[in-house]
């Protein structure tokens, strides 16, 4: 362990050492491996550090065969001196948030008895998964409230290399996974857990935790939370949406749901007012339409041509037709600028087939379609003018 520096100081951003090797990886990448380094390597939930050797950026950072490899964005120039710089402020909110995760899995695990049996840091927030089926917002708010508690009292956070004979002498949160290199980390009369990630000196550099959802993930409810800057900084996001919202709806920020809902409430009123308008529309245009219809034998065609027509409109539309009409063909084109829509549609009395017209009429403009022998509808390329194609449909019919 001698050779991980961020074991021995986890503040450490500047650092010298020796160039040991460097090459490429099976995927072709450049990596260096050092003498000794800063760079923590993912591991254990936690992301990998980045920064730079000699001025050229480490993108990536793995712990490999037991050597650190740092995988950079091009070859170093040769020289067995290099001086390595940590991305300072991505290390410290790796520090904040491993250390609240610690925080708050024994919050709810002193709370509660749920242990934590899952953990991912991600680049917007922490989750936690909790061996329990179900968590109501008390709990949540119960174990936050310790968690910010324990914060606030400012605990040292210890880390201790150990050997299993010593094991027993700890309170451990739960059960290690290594036997060799055990390293613990202890918030005293708090917490005790194996761990082999970063994280600060005392909980106050936490600076606050929050949770902010959860859900149940097969057997296990998934926590998502956040802490440290990443509290101010949701709450800086959140607070200029609240303020854009108040300003949209005219509202105070502690009304603005209830104003939100009667917005919504106030929309679908008006949609279903459109809703029925449109339908006396469509019944008025039906009626319209019908009483313009040709005769044909005992039977009224019903043809017409519409541009850029919403074609469920066109399907109420014969369907409300056919509903005045027992005897009544109805054949209705839509027209947009690469494409043909179709709608056939016939009463009762009429026998002829609507899917024979249908595939009569898809074979011309290479498109697709189906239904029914009494109303069908389709669609395909724009091969013939609208009304080439609906004089083709009104041929079909008269035969």
């Amino acid at each position: 362990m001698e050779n991980k520096l961020y074991y021995q100081d986890a503040y450490l951003k500047l650092f010298k050492t020796e160039l040991i090797n460097q090459q490429k990886d099976e995927q072709g990448r450049v990596y260096a491996v050092l003498q000794e380094t800063a760079f923590y390597p993912t591991g254990g939930g936690q992301p990998h550090d980045t920064g730079a050797l000699n001025g050229v950026k480490v993108m990536d950072v793995e712990e490999v065969d037991g050597e650190i490899r740092h995988y950079l964005e091009h070859t170093l120039e040769l020289s067995s001196q290099i001086t390595g710089e940590i991305n300072w402020g991505r290390r410290f909110d790796h520090m904040q948030q491993h250390a609240g995760q610690h925080i708050l899995s024994a919050a709810f695990e002193e709370c509660f008895g749920f242990s934590t049996v899952g953990f991912h840091l991600g680049s917007d927030y922490l989750t936690i998964d909790l061996n329990i089926e179900e968590l109501t917002e008390e709990q949540a708010n119960e174990a936050e409230h310790v968690a910010n508690q324990m914060i606030l009292e400012n605990r040292a956070i210890e880390t201790k290399w150990a050997t299993t004979d010593e094991l027993s002498s700890y309170p451990l949160r739960k059960e290690l996974s290594v036997t060799d290199n055990i390293r613990l980390v202890i918030i005293p009369e708090f917490d005790y857990n194996g761990c082999g990630g970063t994280h600060p000196r005392s909980t106050g550099e936490v600076r606050a935790i929050k949770i902010l959802d959860w859900e149940k993930q097969r057997k296990k409810v998934r926590i998502q939370f956040i802490c440290g800057e990443r509290v101010l900084m949701q709450l800086h996001q959140k607070q200029r949406e609240i303020k854009k919202l108040t300003k949209i709806l005219n509202a105070p920020e502690h009304n603005l749901a209830n104003t939100a809902q009667k917005l919504l409430d106030g929309r679908k009123e008006l949609e279903k007012q459109m809703e029925e308008m449109q339908g006396s529309l469509l019944e008025y245009e039906a009626k319209k339409l019908l009483s313009d219809g040709r005769s044909l034998d005992a039977y009224l065609v019903v043809a017409e041509i519409f541009q850029n027509r919403n074609i469920q409109q066109l399907q109420k539309l014969a369907r409300s037709i056919t509903s005045l009409s027992t005897d009544v063909i109805v054949f209705l084109v839509n027209e947009e600028e690469e494409r043909l829509q179709f709608v056939c549609a016939r009463g009762s009395n009429p026998t002829m087939s609507m899917k024979e017209l249908t595939s009569e009429l898809l074979s011309a403009i290479n498109g697709k379609g189906g239904g029914s022998d009494t109303f069908t509808q389709g669609g395909g390329e724009r091969l013939l003018t609208a009304g080439q194609f609906l004089s083709k449909g009104i041929e079909w019919i008269e035969r």
